[in-house]
């Protein structure tokens, strides 16, 4: 499921690199930071075994075969004003909606036109045969970390609610949490960056969907 191509308007792909070569022998450390996704939210691939004698493999004199890396293949589409992003992984699907389109403002009541949205993400979430699926909820950095964590969780909680509902009987399990202002995907100094970051996201794994429809 895609979004509508009337508001489909900024797709991108990542590529996977399966292997590096190192001529120096010593591969490059990954940054370290803080994480930029919540715990849980993140699934990765493990690596392919790589034979470093293989005639295929042709290094320079003295070089060495790094440890192999997998990075999931990605395929971004956000509607046009931003209020709607999808992400495909190799391994998950997520989507986040920005919380402007699903509730009123400081609110965890559901608007009317939220059923729409969320009835299209149930409808996915049947398609890959999804058993487990994350509904997180975030906040901006204005107001109290605290009244944030409560708007953030109980956000999330009626999304979740209204997807049990579209979903009916069917054997999925829910983990649903609230971050407050943690994890932000963009600027909190601006209104357009807060705007991004009030928000909910629902992710569940691939399942034998395949291929995005």
């Amino acid at each position: 499921m895609a979004l509508p191509p009337r508001t489909a308007a900024t797709t991108f792909t990542a590529l996977v690199v399966l292997a590096t070569l190192s001529l120096t022998g010593t591969p490059a450390d990954a940054d370290e930071g803080e994480p930029s996704a919540p715990p849980g939210s993140v699934t990765t691939s493990p690596p392919p075994e790589v034979d470093p004698n293989s005639p295929g493999l042709k290094l320079a004199d003295g070089g060495t075969l790094a440890p192999a890396k997998v990075l999931d293949i990605k395929s971004v589409v956000e509607d046009l004003g931003g209020e709607e992003r999808r992400e495909d992984t190799n391994s998950d699907v997520s989507f986040a909606l920005q919380a402007e389109v699903l509730f009123p403002k400081d609110s965890s009541k559901l608007n009317p036109e939220a059923r729409s949205r969320i009835q299209a993400i149930a409808d996915e979430i049947e398609a890959q045969n999804a058993t487990t699926v994350r509904v997180f909820g975030f906040t901006d950095n204005l107001g109290s970390y605290g009244h944030g964590l409560t708007l953030s969780k109980n956000r999330a909680e009626m999304v979740h609610d209204q997807l049990a509902s579209f979903l009916g009987s069917t054997d999925v399990t829910f983990e649903v949490r609230g971050y407050s202002e943690d994890y932000p995907i963009a600027d909190n100094t601006s209104e357009q960056g807060r705007r991004k970051n009030r928000r909910v996201e629902v992710t569940f794994p691939r399942g034998s969907a395949g291929e995005q429809g």
